[in-house]
């Protein structure tokens, strides 16, 4: 069993996942909100092209962080950050970055982008003339969220209905447990 498998068993990990601009954010903040008021605590990854910086100039953390600092973590009552720069180290992969989650208190890590991660995949589809839903369909994908009407071999779920799709993700959920649990 490799380390994503054995992961997997103890805390699901599952992306949301498609093209720019097909709504892979605007759905997660709708889902998260359904997830939570049936009780599924989750956590989030969110892979972006754009350059980032959750730190603020002139505060502290980000005096000590630009000093030379090459990890720093901000803490509080409330929450916790690691900044970690990886000017020097090799770009974490997914099972890396998932590693680094609380398990304690979470119940699913939802994965917002990594679409060719060998990870359970929830495709979002809008009809786009310049994009290939066959590309992003592979072994992973568990089923395709879109506001059209697909042939497919793997459930169509509603892009527009986050309740379903939260049922969808609960049942998935109740299965791998099942599954582990019968091993």
């Amino acid at each position: 069993m490799n380390w994503l498998e054995a992961f997997e068993m103890a805390l699901p990990l599952l992306a949301i996942a498609g093209w720019s601009g097909t709504g892979k954010t605007t759905l997660l903040k709708k889902l998260i909100v359904v997830l939570k008021a049936r009780g599924i605590r989750p956590g989030l990854i969110k892979h972006t092209h754009h350059d980032m910086d959750i730190d603020t100039p002139g505060k502290d953390s980000y005096e000590l962080r630009k000093a030379g600092a090459d990890q720093v973590m901000v803490f509080n009552q409330q929450r916790w950050a690691l900044i970690t720069e990886l000017a020097e180290l090799p770009v974490p992969d997914l099972q890396t970055l998932a590693s680094r989650m609380d398990t304690r208190t979470l119940d699913i890590v939802l994965v917002e982008g990594f679409k060719h991660e060998p990870v359970a995949k929830i495709i979002l589809w809008r009809n786009n003339p310049h994009k290939d839903l066959a590309s992003l369909l592979d072994k992973h994908v568990i089923a395709v969220a879109s506001d059209e009407k697909l042939e497919l071999s793997c459930p169509l779920l509603d892009l527009n209905d986050p309740e379903q799709i939260a049922a969808f993700i609960s049942d998935w959920m109740n299965s791998m447990a099942s599954g582990a649990n019968g091993r």
